[in-house]
């Protein structure tokens, strides 16, 4: 077992209002640019929407969430489709992607290689509370287990119960600032 192999799954606030997230991922780094990339790819595992590769570049995520393998029952509060409009603000195929999220918010996507392996690390800067922080947080580590289980043909644990349980466990890793009232 190599050294990449042991990183913690679950993401830290490196910042106070940005999250950082990596995973290992079965190579080559071509592949795991097409997941990042291909609106085809991605909609498997996080959202869909066509991206033209130019930094400027205008494309929309589309998350139907309950149509990825293995879904389960979504929780009350969430709706069949969500939408979100942004930018490509970076690009250095196939090593790094960043892009807007939404009106506020941006995330960088960085691709390694590791000795037949990539290692995937998401920043997501600019989050506007707490609250905002653990749905993200567990989002995109919901999704990325989804990833990861695509990239290596292993099995697609059930996303909306990942997704809950993954709320409630960052809930209790974030800690709460004296403007969350604690």
């Amino acid at each position: 077992m190599n050294e990449w192999t042991t990183i913690d799954a679950y993401g830290v606030v490196t910042e106070p209002a940005t999250l950082t997230i990596q995973r290992v991922l079965p190579g080559p780094i071509e592949r795991v640019w097409d997941y990042l990339t291909k609106s085809d790819l991605r909609r498997q595992w996080l959202a869909a929407g066509d991206m033209a590769m130019a930094v400027g570049a205008p494309f929309e995520f589309v998350w139907r969430n309950d149509e990825l393998e293995n879904a389960g029952k979504r929780p009350d509060g969430f709706s069949e489709e969500h939408r979100l409009e942004s930018r490509i603000t970076e690009l250095d195929p196939p090593h790094r992607i960043g892009f807007e999220w939404g009106a506020s918010g941006g995330v960088t996507i960085q691709l390694e290689e590791q000795s037949g392996n990539v290692l995937l690390t998401l920043i997501h800067r600019r989050l506007p509370d707490r609250e905002m922080l653990l749905k993200v947080a567990a989002g995109w580590h919901a999704h990325l287990d989804v990833l990861a289980a695509k990239a290596s043909g292993g099995a697609v644990p059930p996303f909306w119960a990942n997704w809950s349980q993954l709320h409630g466990e960052y809930d209790r890793r974030v800690p709460r600032s004296d403007e969350d009232g604690q």
